[in-house]
């Protein structure tokens, strides 16, 4: 299997960028999968459509892609069903300890030179790498 795939990569980091200036410029929002997926959960914000269509985009994707090519994306997930959720639960924490996770900060809060979120994604990246280093050639996964 190839993981180097530059083209796909990079149309889908434009996507990323388009959707997010789209969304502050038209309604002054920042693209933060965490707060637009928290905002939903009672009470409903009034503004809950632009949240509701976000989300139906992302859903989307994946059948306008088969629809295109005639292909799904592969999609492997190399660990178990349990794991999958500690993980899940250790990223949702870390969403809350840290106003925001890697789409907000990252993408659009680095945009806007924002120096929370320059942190914030100085901290995700050095855990990340840790992370890997520690799986790769500690634990020796």
């Amino acid at each position: 299997m190839n993981d180097f795939t530059p083209l796909s990569s990079t149309a889908g980091g434009l996507l990323i960028g388009v959707a997010a200036v789209l969304l502050m410029a038209g309604l002054g929002r920042v693209a933060g999968i965490a707060g637009i997926v928290g905002s939903l959960l009672p009470p409903l914000p009034a503004d809950r459509g632009w949240r509701v269509a976000f989300l139906a985009g992302m859903v989307a994707a994946a059948p306008l892609l088969y629809l295109a090519t005639g292909r799904m994306p592969e999609i492997d997930v190399p660990v178990s069903l349990p794991l999958l959720a500690v993980g899940g639960l250790v990223v949702g924490i870390g969403v809350s300890y840290g106003n925001g996770c890697t789409s907000g900060h990252g993408v659009c809060g680095m945009a806007r030179l924002s120096k929370r979120s320059i942190a914030a994604t100085l901290v995700f990246m050095a855990t990340t790498a840790a992370t890997v280093f520690v799986l790769r050639h500690v634990a020796g996964g």
